[in-house]
């Protein structure tokens, strides 16, 4: 076996839109429709950079299966660029762009290899220094946008061969809730494939889930909202002589999302909080002055400067305010270093004393209790949401959120809920009025619980 160099990419996405952004000046939003083709650009720029003998590309080039005019020409583009190299490129199609879908006839650059749907294909990559066969690669393009078999039982390594085996799979390992549940596979399945390699697309999160055979995630080139955060890009696999891979991750994006907390704890004045944000704007423009960044602030902890955020507006007001602000850098053509803010998730609460809450035999006492048992029980938690958000369960899309959302993610949901409802409550009830009031008799024949 002889030692290569191949870069990994998947989810491509070319043309795709970017989810939660309003508000969004003409100049910025024409920046943000080249963000994934500037990534594209970036992949290719590497693969040279890094002296790579080919490069594997794991579904879902395109957004769509109807791809616009645009974003074909850039991509074949692109396909000629590496041809004009000497590397070679190996492509599946995923569900977002499969082979159904209409497109452009056009002819293939040489070295570039697009595998079909009915079997995975075996085909025999070279070391570019000096042609020797490297690596047998395989992969297998959705014929439609959905396809809900194991396709991985289908792939074959090539018999009589000591070559390093790659796997071009978009697929769903281990059934992954944020994502389609499509080409469903378990780690187990590629594992005992008999595959060195498993190049995988279809998961925007970057992962490695398996190394020695290696199953490999490498995420989406370019982030498309706050729920695809950090650093987007490809991986540089160097595989020796012994068929021992090493990873090397390579930054790709153009748009780098962002969630960043800032806590109100011992904040007593608006202005602090102002600063706070402002400051940390300033820090991220610093830490990524060669990228355009897009954050969400997440407001957490707890202060009387809470209420003023919650019921004054001014999370609104200063979100107006930064946003003019980088609106004119945009005008000026001032791109890099740019921090548009996504918006305010406010998280924050006023200050409760929950130990006293929990001790009393009072309603909000009682509240506090039941909110904590739950929190600490998973299977409470989880009947306790399901019975507070089944009406929302009814849309489609808002039950493909929900099932996002994480038991830790929900705990912090059910305790913001039992907190805010103690302060909506403790406003309207008169001075010792709560500590008057014990439950009635009633569940269990004893006052409160």
């Amino acid at each position: 076996m002889v030692p290569f160099r191949f870069v990994h990419a998947a989810d491509l996405h070319l043309d795709s839109r970017f989810a939660g952004l309003s508000h969004i000046p003409g100049p910025i939003r024409n920046y943000l429709r080249e963000a994934a083709f500037a990534a594209l650009g970036r992949l290719v720029a590497v693969a040279v950079e890094e002296e790579a003998d080919f490069v594997v590309i794991s579904g879902d080039v395109y957004d769509s299966a109807d791809s616009s005019l645009q974003s074909q020409l850039r991509f074949h583009e692109a396909l000629t660029e590496f041809s004009k190299r000497g590397i070679a490129v190996y492509l599946i199609h995923g569900n977002h762009d499969p082979l159904d879908g209409p497109r452009l006839h056009m002819d293939l650059p040489e070295g570039v290899t697009v595998f079909g749907a009915d079997l995975p294909e075996q085909v025999m990559a070279v070391r570019r220094s000096d042609g020797r066969e490297a690596a047998v690669v395989s992969g297998l393009s959705y014929p439609t946008a959905k396809v809900t078999e194991n396709t991985s039982l289908r792939y074959r390594r090539k018999e009589g061969s000591g070559l390093f085996h790659i796997a071009l799979l978009h697929a769903n390992v281990d059934g992954d809730p944020a994502h389609e549940t499509y080409s469903p596979c378990t780690r187990r399945d590629l594992i005992d494939s008999g595959f060195d390699y498993w190049a995988l697309g279809h998961i925007h999160k970057r992962r490695i889930l398996h190394e020695r055979p290696y199953i490999i995630y490498p995420g989406n080139i370019q982030g498309r909202s706050v729920k695809e955060t950090g650093p987007k890009g490809c991986y540089v696999v160097d595989v020796d002589g012994g068929g021992i891979a090493s990873l090397r991750f390579r930054e790709l994006d153009e748009v780098r999302f962002l969630i960043r907390d800032i806590s109100i704890d011992g904040i007593v004045r608006e202005t602090e909080w102002i600063e706070a944000v402002e400051q940390s704007v300033e820090d991220i423009r610093a830490l990524h002055p060669e990228l355009m960044s897009v954050v969400r602030f997440r407001i957490t902890g707890r202060g009387s400067v809470h209420r003023v955020l919650a019921e004054k507006g001014a999370a609104g007001d200063l979100l107006d305010e930064l946003r003019r602000r980088e609106a004119l850098r945009a005008e000026q053509g001032l791109f890099r270093g740019l921090v548009w803010t996504e918006g305010f998730s406010l998280e924050s609460g006023t200050e409760v004393d929950r130990e006293r809450l929990l001790a009393e035999d009072s309603f909000l006492g009682e509240m506090m209790r039941v909110a904590a048992e739950s929190a600490g029980n998973g299977q409470a938690l989880d009947e306790l949401a399901r019975a507070a958000l089944a009406p929302l369960a009814e849309n489609r899309e808002l039950r493909r959120l929900l099932a996002e959302i994480g038991e830790d993610e929900m705990r912090a949901w059910l305790m913001r809920a039992a907190e805010t409802a103690v302060t909506l409550l403790s406003d309207v009830m008169e001075p010792g009025e709560e500590e008057s009031r014990p439950f009635p008799e009633g569940r269990n024949g004893q006052g409160g619980r």
